[in-house]
């Protein structure tokens, strides 16, 4: 089997998964992780497929470009990925959120102090909560830390003006 990303975004509207999870159907590809969410009324997908070695990836390509101009998506995008033990997947540990007045840099500052000391971020989401003159930007991250790691972000708070929390990772019930 090979493996391929598929990104897809467009105006939200229903049957966007249906029609490409159709294309990939037919030509036997797995659906093995996926993101999918609605970001400022744009539906985004981010799938990993796997496809069987015989299968033509310049038609699967050709036949979801195809459904996404009939959906009116705006991209779609089917790229080859390297293969990887998914037991070598960094293991979540801790929640960073952070919350202040909107402006341009948050994620930047909070992402290059997380890379710093070696933390890896698993899972990422953010929102700007509120419309009115001074809306509040909210950051979520799940990151795997490495031990004896300081994550003390007060630094990255105080020149950003926002207000961050580390919490460690409940254990998934799963």
């Amino acid at each position: 089997m090979r493996h391929f990303a598929l990104s897809a975004v467009g105006r939200d509207r229903p049957g966007i998964v249906a029609s490409m999870s159709e294309v990939l159907l037919r030509h036997e590809a797995n659906i093995e992780d996926s993101q999918m969410t609605i970001l400022r009324g744009h539906f985004a997908m981010m799938l990993v497929v796997s496809v069987p070695e015989g299968a033509d990836a310049d038609v699967l390509r050709r036949e979801l470009a195809a459904a996404g101009e009939r959906l009116d998506l705006e991209a779609v995008a089917l790229s080859a990925i390297e293969e990887l033990d998914p037991a070598a997947e960094p293991v979540p540990s801790h929640i960073v959120t952070v919350y202040g007045v909107d402006h341009p840099g948050i994620v930047h500052a909070v992402t290059s102090a997380l890379a710093e000391r070696g933390v890896d971020i698993t899972d990422l989401t953010t929102r700007i909560l509120g419309e009115d003159e001074e809306p509040i930007y909210a950051l979520m991250m799940e990151v795997a830390v490495p031990a004896g790691t300081d994550m003390a972000l007060d630094r990255v708070a105080a020149d950003q003006g926002v207000e961050v929390t580390v919490r460690p990772l409940e254990a998934d019930a799963l």
